[in-house]
Formats: structure tokens, sequence, C-alpha cells
């Protein structure tokens, strides 16, 4: 009777510890099964590419807006939006019935003025004859000679007043003042527009740029513009597209910092290499541009080195046994961080910290 007893109580013992396995209660030993599922990555050598993102705005090179130099009402639009124009196409007409009737009225002052310089002139030379004959006096003489030369700076005045307003009558005419593409039209036929005295007066007709060269302007934090130089290349991707798509290059640095979004930094222009129909005017992009490199360095996953006080540190685990490294980080990318020292090439750290069951050696 008492070896049944016994076989029961050993099948028991052996439900509880089958349990409290199970549960957890009882813990792998020393080999620290736990610890070396965490996830690792081996220290290599690698390139590491220091790279600043930035975001800015495509802009033409050459933009501007068409205003016209004289005022009236617009007659005609001869353009649509987007259309492509050469130099000295016509844009824009202005009604020229005003100054059609004025260029009328000075044509016949003109004729006026020539038959009275005509008529004096013949007075003025016979009294010459007679003046040097003394057959009048010199003040009858020198009043005829003044009539002369009256009528000869009327005619001259008129003759001039007569170019101005042929020049104005060209200036109806509003043309294109380069190749390239019309952005927008800013007024309708039948409007009546200003003309342009100074640079900010007058009624802007419509937009125009050269699309054939693109330019990128961004504003870049006083910290990392040290790192940028005219010349540098930029990538450039389009908001939406995850391939890159163009190239662009710093052609100016602003001398000067400004504030914008309330942060102090220096505008950035780089022109877009090549063209690409997919650019517009006003489009937001994304850019990186490379600030430092260095190649054939030892490194680490990002996430494998976390922050201790002031320092930076990675846990290395050898046969089981994990160890923390204070190490001196350099150059770091979106993926991997240089390491100047305190980790070999060849070594396992982890790319999560340890529990507090089983603490880092230090």
């Amino acid at each position: 009777m008492l070896k049944p007893k016994i076989l029961t109580i050993a099948a028991v013992a052996m439900v509880l510890i089958g349990t409290a396995s199970w549960l957890g209660w009882l813990r792998a030993p020393s080999g620290q099964a736990e610890e070396s599922s965490s996830p690792s990555a081996t220290a290599t050598r690698d390139a590491v590419e220091s790279r600043l993102l930035l975001s800015g705005e495509v802009t033409p090179a050459f933009q501007v807006e068409v205003k016209p130099e004289v005022g009236g009402k617009v007659k005609q639009i001869h353009v649509a939006a987007g259309q492509k124009v050469s130099k000295g196409d016509l844009l824009v007409t202005i009604d020229d019935t005003d100054l059609l009737n004025e260029q009328a009225g000075v044509v016949t002052e003109i004729e006026g003025a020539r038959i009275s310089v005509e008529k004096n002139r013949g007075n003025f030379e016979r009294a010459r004859s007679l003046f040097q004959e003394k057959l009048i006096s010199k003040e009858v003489f020198s009043n005829l000679e003044a009539d002369f030369r009256l009528a000869e700076n009327t005619l001259e005045k008129s003759e001039r007043r007569l170019q101005t307003v042929k020049d104005r009558l060209s200036k109806t005419r509003v043309v294109s003042p380069a190749d390239g593409t019309i952005l927008d039209i800013m007024v309708n036929e039948g409007q009546v527009v200003v003309g342009a005295a100074s640079v900010n007066s007058g009624t802007t007709l419509i937009l125009f740029a050269d699309l054939s060269r693109l330019l990128i302007n961004t504003h870049v934090n006083q910290l990392d513009v040290a790192g940028l130089s005219v010349g540098s290349q930029m990538r450039v991707r389009f908001a939406g597209v995850a391939e890159e798509n163009a190239t662009a290059r710093i052609e100016f640095i602003a001398p000067v910092a400004t504030i914008k979004n309330n942060i102090k930094g220096f505008e950035v222009q780089a022109v877009i290499e090549g063209v690409d129909a997919r650019l517009k005017p006003g489009m937001s992009v994304s850019m990186d541009v490379s600030t430092a490199r260095a190649d054939h360095v030892v490194t680490v996953p990002v996430s494998a080195v976390f922050k201790e006080n002031d320092g930076k540190i990675v846990y290395v685990r050898k046969g089981g046994v994990i160890e923390k490294r204070h190490v001196s980080v350099g150059l770091t990318d979106m993926s991997r961080a240089e390491i100047k020292s305190g980790l070999e090439e060849g070594e396992e750290i982890l790319l999560v910290e340890p529990t507090d069951d089983h603490p880092a050696k230090s």
C-alpha cells in the first residue's frame, strides 16, 4: 500500500514544478536566457555621412511683374496663363484712342508751326536786307528776327511733343521682356490700368517667369549653416514622391542672419540642375545636404547608443555577460553612428538597455 502513495506524491510534485515554471516562479540560472534573446548588432567598419535635412520652396531664377508704362483701358489680352512666349511677343494692348487723337492734334499744330516759320523767315530775310541798306531801324529788324526765332522754337516744341506721343503709343503694346512662361494674368479686358511711374507703382498686368532655371529658397538655422558652403550639392525630393527626384547646387548663402518663424538663421538659395516639368514655382520640396563624412570607421546602429548623464554608452555582450562601455561618438546619420573610441570592430552590442533583473557590469 505504500508504493501507490509514493507515486501519487511524485506526480503532484511534477505538476507543481511544471506550473511554477510556466508561471515564471522558477527563473533560468546564470546563463541569462532572457538576456540572450535581446536584439543585438555587431560593430562594423563603414562610412558615415552626416546630412542636414531642409525644406524649401521652388521659385524661378527670373520672375517679373509686367506693368504698363502708360495708363488706359486694357483693349486686348493676347496670351493665356501657362503659355510659353518669346522675347518681344505681344502680351497686352492698351486702348490708344486718346493718344491717337492727341497725335492728330499735334500733327495739326506742327503744320501750323511750319507755316508760321516760313512766314516769319521771309519777313526776317527781307528785314535783314533792308537793315543792311539802313532802310529800317534796328528795333524793327530785331523784332522781326525775334518773331522768326519764336516760330522756330514753337515748331521744335511741337515736333518733340509729337515724338513723345509716338513713344507713348508704342508703349500701348506691352511685349514679353524675355523668353519664358506666363504664370498668371492679373487684369481683365476693359479694366483701366495705371502706368508705372516707378518700381513700386503701376498696375501689374502679368506675372512672367523663365522656368528654364529654377531655384530653391530655404532658411537654415544659425547652428547648422556652418556646415554649408557655396557649391555643395543637395538631394531634392518632391512632396509625395519617395525616390530621389533632382539635385540642386547651393549658389548663395546670405551674409547676414534673419529671423523667420521666430528662428534666427540664414537665407540659402540653390539652383536646380536640369529641367523637370514636374517642378512648379511655389512647390514645397524637401532636401538633404552633406555636412561631413567619415570613411572606414567603426560604426553601430544609432539605436545602440544610449545617453548617461553627459556621456554616451553602449552595452557589449560577451559570453552571456553584459558590459556597459563609455564611448566617444563622432558623426551620425539616419541609421548609424561613428564610434571614435570605447568599442572595437566585431564586438556585439545590444539594441535595447538591459533589464533591472540583469544589470550590466560597469
